[in-house]
């Protein structure tokens, strides 16, 4: 597998992101937005005894990067199902290009991408006023975290192009995402959550992940909340990273 090949698809993947208003929006300014709103709405809470932090925007702004990890996923899938449809991917078959530089170059190219957002997020972040407890350090673990959770769904959206081979089939999972974080522990933490809600925000592991970016902010490096940030992110490398390596070996249009 030739890093220079990897390189050129990486490349490939990220510009093709990036120059794209319509995926731009949702990655960057649909989580500022929501983010915004939370730390308005929701400031109220930090009043609750057991509340973490007395910022609730330091308590939240990990949303935003669990969001970008999930837009990843939408964005890698919807770019190969139009490759798949225009039918570039057929194009690659006739090149020496091989189903690992191919995979490894798309993953790549959205980790490339998922660290450009966290970078703005952390910007945001310190110009809204969020405490980034992890110092500088924290914030080089941000932008590795975020790049790794970025690729690592992104191969989920590479075997669902594969399989369902329609850019508005992949964008159709999203709201199951959504849904997802939404049952979360991302408006408030778990030990303040009641009835089925803690139940189910327990069970759910965009939890576990969202609070792994949030223990940078608010206590550094625990290991707790960073080891089990950790497994999710690992989690999705195996789940999503044996799918597309799966799908894209059975798909008649593959390399």
């Amino acid at each position: 597998m030739s890093a220079t090949v990897v390189l050129a698809v990486a490349r490939r993947a990220f510009v093709k992101t990036v120059r794209q208003p319509f995926q731009l929006f949702p990655l960057i300014f649909f989580p500022a937005i929501l983010l915004a709103i939370n730390a308005s709405g929701l400031a109220a809470a930090t009043h609750l005894p057991g509340f973490p932090t007395r910022s609730y925007l330091s308590f939240a702004i990990a949303l935003a990067y669990v969001q970008g990890a999930l837009f990843a996923l939408v964005n890698a899938g919807t770019n190969l199902a139009e490759d798949l449809e225009s039918g570039f991917f057929t194009r690659l078959a006739l090149t020496p290009l091989s189903r690992r530089a191919l995979l490894a170059g798309l993953l790549a190219g959205s980790g490339a991408v998922g660290v450009l957002q966290s970078a703005i997020y952390l910007l945001i972040g310190a110009l809204a006023g969020a405490q980034l407890k992890g110092g500088l350090p924290g914030a080089l673990l941000l932008l590795a975290f975020g790049g790794v959770a970025s690729a690592g769904f992104a191969a989920g959206g590479v075997a669902a192009a594969l399989l369902l081979r329609s850019g508005e089939a992949v964008q159709g999972l999203f709201p199951f995402f959504f849904v997802l974080l939404l049952l979360s522990s991302a408006n408030l933490p778990r030990n303040l959550l009641h009835g089925w809600f803690q139940t189910v925000a327990t069970y759910n592991p965009l939890s576990y992940l969202i609070e792994g970016f949030r223990a940078i902010y608010l206590t550094g490096f625990p290991a707790g909340p960073l080891l089990g940030g950790a497994a999710v992110v690992a989690g999705s490398w195996l789940l999503f990273g044996t799918a597309a390596v799966v799908a894209l070996r059975r798909s008649p249009r593959a390399l």
